[in-house]
């Protein structure tokens, strides 16, 4: 198993996912097609054998789509057998509220994720 390394576009975010546990996904999340960007991490975090799991989601802007397929990688970690402990740090912008809320719902619909929030403020 292979890490994985994305680089940013003006559609796409960055991803880094470490098969020692620690995962990065941040950046703007608008693919043209969502579920070919999101399958292969999904596939991936079924696979994973870490069993202490840091992830640090800084999405500054989703489409429609991409909120779904983010829940269904979270999913996909909080239920992997292998995952004893699942940490997500959920940072937004201090004024998103939306964000802010996202987070919060995703953390309820998840059993072991422990969510931890991170406001930061826009630069100028």
């Amino acid at each position: 198993m292979d890490n994985i390394n994305i680089e940013p576009t003006a559609s796409t975010p960055a991803v880094k996912f470490i098969t020692d546990g620690r995962l990065l996904i941040e950046g703007r999340s608008l693919p043209e097609n969502v579920i070919r960007f999101f399958h292969p991490l999904i596939e991936w975090s079924g696979m994973l054998k870490a069993e202490v799991v840091k992830m640090d989601v800084n999405l500054e802007y989703m489409n429609s789509a991409s909120p779904k397929k983010l829940l269904e990688l979270l999913k996909v970690i909080d239920a992997n057998n292998s995952v004893k402990e699942f940490i997500v740090n959920w940072h937004y912008e201090a004024d998103d509220e939306d964000a802010l809320e996202s987070g919060q719902i995703f953390e309820d619909l998840l059993r072991k994720a422990e969510f931890r929030y991170h406001e930061y403020s826009s630069a100028a």
